[in-house]
């Protein structure tokens, strides 16, 4: 275990945001009835329900808050808010004639002058997938792409997984090094039964947020305000959460543990195998008040994902009817990956004045990947018969070729990534101020050890036979294939890195609003700036956003965003595919351009938003890579520059009352231009997607609200690929269209707040049970292929092999049972 002693210095604080806020619900009895004449007090503001329940505060108070609610009848109570500036939150509210404790709030932030959309808890809950959680539903968002049911990772807007930033109460997490496919991945980080609150912005977000070229997923884990017990299981896994409350309400705690098994998954896919998948994870969340103004925070994370396989056999039938082919392969060998992560975040939060917040945090991440196979496989490609009249339909017509192939990999990963961080807002009365520093320490130890050897009609690839000139007796020049000795491997490396760095990263930021001419202005404007130690380079990046609602007697907002999204490297983008380091490369540069407009329209009595953005990327200093499956492999060079542009859709509501439902539509391109090779001009990089379209849709069994269902419906169009070893301007094909539907019935059994039909049920606090129907259509989507080489015995070398595109399908037709009982 290596030692981490931390040393850091304080930023001077800055101002922050003056704006009237909005604090507004529903106050509702156990059983759900309204409570009328309710009273809703913030600071000198006060308020009263309607004849529903319902209520609207407009409030200057801005910073730490204390909401009362209270009526004649009802025992009164409160709960603390921070209110910032510009935001609209919602409290709903359960009141009690006894002497218990205030029994439910829900407090959510929705501002349509922000920077980011905010994805409410209860539909993620309501989303079915393979994947479900915060990731998946995050796919049916505008301008958010993703071909692979079982993995976790996204793309938006063309960038690639790296490119991503997401944070929990805070602090940046990561994801895996080594990952190769999305059935190794296990447990994302983000844990859905912990969820308070998820921010997500596609581009043009504030500087307060990191250095990365693409997105930023903002996570925030709620605290307990009750005792609380959740259980949940089904085919794939399951989870308990924990939570609880003090006497005092000082402390809290919330606490989960989840195992995840992928055996339904894997089982219907090709490859017929002994798959050992075991996902687990425990995850904590701690809070103690030690004043009215100072909070301790801790968030951990302990996970170990393993994942092994002993390969049988495969069977994969493709090509089209003019050509039916069929790939069967026998295996011999095992496949073993673990996963150990640590993740320890402390914070402490102060509060000094009301409209002054201070929060210091510190963090350790360590990794430590293990990525063992040995895996034997020959093959046998043979062609099918396709004439339909024949008895023999379907069936093997002859043999094309045999070939074998032997993996094997000792690859193994260590990594320790620690950091301080001090951020600080102040609130005036005309403007936000926001401002943080971050120093980081990585260090990172690398043993990758991995060949490939291919052997086609008895031929082991690449085949470089040795040409001899000899004279015959008449003085002719005669050449001479003299084989070489030994065995030749398709592609070998075995290469050790250790990188150890620090960097200083920091941010002002100014956050205001004001009227002019009857129309509301928002601006947010700052700066970021980024050093990292191991090749001195300084970068800094601007970044600003305007919204303007011209009209007053109507719901529209455009949205005008500028800003430098600087990627200083990583690990994984410093290693080339040898496995070399490169500790000289420079940090890739965004500049995003965004115009957006968001529209609330009218439609059936109900309010639907229709969010339209045009953006475009100016990418330079970019470093090119490989994509197969979930694995990025870097050129670790800054190689090429290009663009990213599109357009997003994306409309929002009740399409059914009272349930949230969305459509999103997507067009885009990505290119780059390789400074090798300028006459090639701009080629699509492999995220190159022109069409993704998804829909997220709620409804309700007529006559009987407790029958809830949800589809998710997703099309994409493919993406390039190429072989092997191929050139750049050999990036000319394009893998399938992705196509997909899942469907989700939920069956409430016990509702909170509310009595059930039978008896037995109202000892819990609520209890569903699920039935999904995962890929309904049975379309087997692409994910990557395998390239099988058959060579001419007439001519043996490798430059005349015949290469053949096998597919990799993702999984079939699953049926998935859950159950979800709370206390």
């Amino acid at each position: 275990m290596r030692l981490l002693f931390i040393t850091f210095t304080l930023l001077a604080i800055a101002p922050l945001t003056y704006a009237q806020s909005i604090v507004e619900g529903t106050v509702k009895t156990r059983d759900g009835r309204f409570i009328v004449d309710a009273t809703i007090r913030v600071g000198q503001d006060s308020t009263s329900t309607d004849n529903k329940g319902a209520y609207s505060l407009l409030t200057q108070n801005s910073g730490q808050q204390n909401v009362i609610i209270s009526h004649p009848d009802y025992y009164t109570d409160s709960v603390d808010i921070f209110i910032e500036s510009r935001k609209v939150y919602t409290l709903r509210v359960q009141m009690i004639r006894s002497t218990e404790e205030l029994q439910q709030v829900d407090v959510t932030s929705r501002d349509r002058m922000d920077n980011t959309t905010t994805v409410d808890v209860k539909d993620i809950e309501a989303f079915a997938g393979p994947l479900g959680g915060v990731e998946g539903i995050l796919r049916t968002m505008a301008g958010v792409s993703s071909r692979n049911e079982l993995s976790s990772q996204y793309s938006v807007r063309g960038g690639n997984f790296d490119e991503n930033l997401v944070y929990v109460n805070g602090i940046e997490v990561y994801r895996p090094f080594l990952v190769r496919n999305g059935q190794q991945e296990g447990l994302s980080f983000i844990n859905t039964d912990m969820i308070q609150s998820v921010d997500f912005s596609a581009g043009g977000f504030d500087a307060r947020y990191g250095d990365r070229m693409s997105s930023v997923l903002d996570i925030q884990y709620r605290r307990p305000t009750e005792f609380g017990l959740r259980m949940q299981a089904g085919l794939l896994g399951g989870s308990v959460t924990l939570e609880d409350v003090s006497k005092n309400k000082r402390f809290d705690y919330l606490v989960s543990v989840r195992y995840r098994q992928n055996d339904l998954l894997l089982g219907s896919m090709d490859t017929e195998a002994d798959f050992r998948p075991r996902f687990t994870d425990v995850q904590a969340s701690l809070n103690y008040d030690i004043t009215d103004e100072l909070t301790l925070s801790y968030l951990g994370n302990v996970s170990r994902n393993v994942y092994e396989v002993i390969p049988s056999t495969r069977e994969t039938s493709f090509g089209s009817f003019q050509q039916a082919l069929r790939l069967n392969v026998f295996f011999d060998g095992k496949e073993d990956y673990d996963f150990i992560t640590n993740f320890h975040a402390l914070s402490l939060k102060w509060n000094p004045q009301k409209n002054w917040r201070v929060q210091l945090s510190s963090s350790v991440y360590q990794s430590i990947e293990q990525e063992y196979f040995d895996v034997i496989g020959a093959y046998r490609l043979s062609e099918l018969d396709n004439d339909l009249g024949s008895d023999n339909f379907g069936e093997v017509d002859f043999l094309r070729g045999t070939g074998g192939f032997h993996n094997f990999a000792r690859n193994r990963l260590d990594a320790l990534v620690a950091n301080l961080d001090l951020n600080t807002s102040y609130v005036t009365k005309k403007s936000t101020w926001s401002a943080g520093i971050k120093w980081q320490y990585e260090d990172i130890r690398d043993r990758y050890k991995e060949w490939e050897y291919i052997d086609s009609t008895g031929f082991s690839l690449p085949h470089q036979p040795e040409i001899n000139i000899t004279r015959g007796d008449d003085n002719d020049i005669i050449l001479v294939n003299t084989p070489i000795q030994g065995v030749n491997l398709f592609e070998s490396f075995d290469a050790r890195g250790h990188v150890f760095s620090h960097r200083v990263m920091g941010f002002v930021e100014n956050q205001r609003k004001w009227n002019m001419f009857s129309r509301e202005f928002s601006l947010s404007a700052g700066i970021r700036v980024h050093h990292w130690s191991l090749n001195g380079q300084t970068v800094v990046s601007p970044r600003t956003t305007l919204k303007v609602k011209p009209f007053k007697s109507s719901e529209q907002i455009f949205r005008l965003s500028f800003g430098y999204y600087h990627q200083p490297a990583f690990y994984r983008e410093m290693r080339n595919l040898e496995g070399d380091i490169n500790r000289d490369l420079r940090a890739q540069q965004a500049i995003h351009y965004v115009l957006g407009h968001d529209h609330v329209i009218e439609m059936w009595g109900r309010d639907f938003r229709l969010v339209t953005e045009l953006y475009y990327k100016d990418l330079q200093n970019l470093v090119t890579y490989q994509m197969e499956n979930v694995r990025l492999r870097y050129s670790a060079e800054n190689d090429a520059s290009g663009y990213a542009t599109g357009v997003d859709f994306r409309i929002h509501g009740e399409f059914v009352k009272g349930v949230t439902s969305w459509f999103s539509l997507s067009m885009m391109t990505i290119r780059e231009k390789f400074d090798e090779f300028p006459e090639l001009g701009y080629l699509p990089r492999p995220t190159d997607q022109f069409l993704n379209t998804s829909i997220f849709f709620q409804d309700n069994f007529p006559g009987d609200d407790s029958w809830k269902v949800s589809v998710t419906a997703m099309y994409g169009t493919g993406q390039p690929f190429q072989p092997p070893r191929a050139e750049p301007s050999e990036n000319i094909f394009r893998i399938s269209h992705y196509r997909r539907v899942d469907l989700g019935i939920i069956k409430v059994l016990k509702e909170p707040g509310k009595t059930a039909k039978w008896s037995f049920l109202n000892k819990f606090k609520g209890a569903t049970v699920g039935f999904d129907v995962f890929n309904l259509l049975g379309i087997r989507n692409t994910i990557s292929y395998l390239w099988i080489r058959e060579i001419n015995s007439g001519s043996p070398d490798a430059s005349t092999a015949r290469q053949y595109a096998v597919p990799n399908f993702l999984t079939n037709r699953l049926i998935n049972l859950r159950i979800d009982v709370q206390l």
